[in-house]
């Protein structure tokens, strides 16, 4: 089993022999025992590799966020939002607030809900994301990084519009917006209001 990587099988054997509920299971039952455990395994770590790409800035989920009055979360909104058929329907979502209301928890909480539905995701501090794509240009694997991004089912751009963009800046984010527009979703936090956005994108 554990040579042809069947390594959910061969733990819920292992368990069997030590506990001795194999005496207890028909042939058939046994069978059905450990291709559910080889199921169940493949499926947690596929959802684990896919929370460790997406690189969160947080561990965080939907059960642990606070609905405080003073938060002005609505429960119901944010429930609809775990189940992503906004992402199925390629829709985006814009977090906007003061510092520390927890604007980069809600965007990971809701993408980490993402990950365990089998969506793809990618979270990036936005500043951080465009200094590497100025270094990815001069490299020359721009478009490699681009298609990357483009790929993923719910990209997270956290911290938008903390510094203004410049040309090269705007050009890769229109890149970046203009692939995903109507084919993938995004979520976007940001300290400014949207009125304010047009200035610093420029």
């Amino acid at each position: 089993m554990k040579q042809m990587k069947l390594h959910g099988m061969a733990r819920a054997f292992q368990t069997s022999l030590e506990n001795g509920n194999k005496d207890h299971f028909t042939a058939d039952e046994m069978v059905e025992f450990l291709v559910n455990s080889e199921w169940d395994d493949r499926c947690n770590r596929r959802t684990e590799r896919r929370i460790r790409n997406a690189r969160f800035r947080y561990k965080a989920n939907i059960e642990e966020v606070h609905f405080d009055i003073n938060r002005n979360l609505d429960k119901n909104q944010m429930y609809r939002f775990a189940e992503c058929a906004f992402i199925g329907k390629a829709e985006n979502i814009l977090i906007t607030g003061s510092t520390g209301i927890g604007k980069s928890y809600i965007a990971s909480a809701i993408g980490n809900q993402a990950c365990m539905l089998g969506y793809k995701v990618f979270y990036a501090n936005t500043a951080k994301l465009f200094s590497m794509l100025k270094v990815a240009k001069v490299d020359g694997s721009i478009m490699r990084e681009i298609a990357k991004i483009e790929k993923q089912d719910l990209l997270i751009l956290d911290d938008f519009g903390i510094q203004p963009f410049d040309n090269q800046n705007r050009a890769t984010l229109l890149d970046i917006i203009e692939d995903r527009h109507g084919k993938r979703s995004t979520i976007i936090t940001s300290q400014l209001p949207v009125l304010q956005w047009h200035d610093i994108i420029g």
